[in-house]
This record gives structure tokens, sequence and C-alpha cells, in this order.
């Protein structure tokens, strides 16, 4: 899934990630992502930490991680200011926005394959040095604005 609010960039993606055989779905904000993860739960989110409608993707990472706690998280953002904070540990990838996608291609691959098992259903593993979601990434929303 990728949450991004912006409706060119999320059409840029989509069309990039379908074109490396991905099949993708999307929201404009994190309420609409957190129906979308509800009602079909996907193998992967793609977060942008900029998201309007009163919730931020760092509320939604939040979110996202407490009704899957094994979900893989690449966080897309423009806003590196935020990179050393506690999103960064919770993340699976942390990749900075720009013209070229071939750095988010690249992790969203790393990140699948490490995440895949040898079992022949090829089921997510277990990731148990993930940190639990909540209070971190608190701490981390001084100095980011959504807007």
């Amino acid at each position: 899934m990728i949450v991004e609010d912006d409706r060119h960039q999320r059409l840029l993606l989509e069309e990039e990630l379908a074109s490396d055989g991905h099949v993708t779905s999307s929201a404009a904000d994190g309420h609409e992502a957190v129906e979308q993860m509800k009602l079909s739960p996907p193998d992967l989110v793609i977060l942008d930490i900029g998201l309007p409608g009163g919730m931020d993707g760092l509320e939604l990472l939040d979110r996202l991680l407490a009704i899957n706690r094994q979900l893989p998280v690449v966080i897309y953002t423009a806003y590196e200011c935020c990179r050393g904070n506690s999103p960064a540990w919770v993340a699976d990838a942390w990749v900075l926005k720009q013209c070229d996608v071939t750095p988010l291609k690249q992790a969203l691959r790393r990140v699948l394959a490490s995440r895949r098992t040898s079992q022949p259903d090829g089921l997510l593993s277990e990731s148990p040095e993930r940190p639990a979601p909540g209070p971190l990434c608190q701490m981390a929303r001084i100095g980011v604005d959504a807007g």
C-alpha cells in the first residue's frame, strides 16, 4: 500500500511499482490507510510522513503497527530531519524522496527479500527485534508539520 497525499506522486509510484510487477493499493491520508489495512492488509506499506487530515505519518505508523506489528514499512518522505528519531527504529527502511525512484525500489526489494522465509507458503517471517509501536513515535513528532 502506498500512503501518499500528493496525487501525482502517488500515481507515479503506482505506475513504477506496477512496471516491476507489484500489485498496489493506495491511500491519500492516514484514515483511508487504516480502513484499507482493516479490509485488505497489504504485504508492505510505503509511508509518507507529511500527511493531511489530522493524522500524520508518524501517528499512522503507530496505528498500522498496532494492527500488525510484523507489517514491513518503508518510510518515503522529504523529512530528513526525522530520520534519526524513532520512526527510523521501527520502520524497515527510510528513503528520502527524489526524482529518481530507484532508491525506493531497491529498498523495497531489500525489505521484501529480508522478510521472506524459506517456507513454501512464502509467509512473512516474524521480526521480534522490532520495538513495540507507541510513545517512541510520539516523541519523534516534534518538529514535523504535516501541512
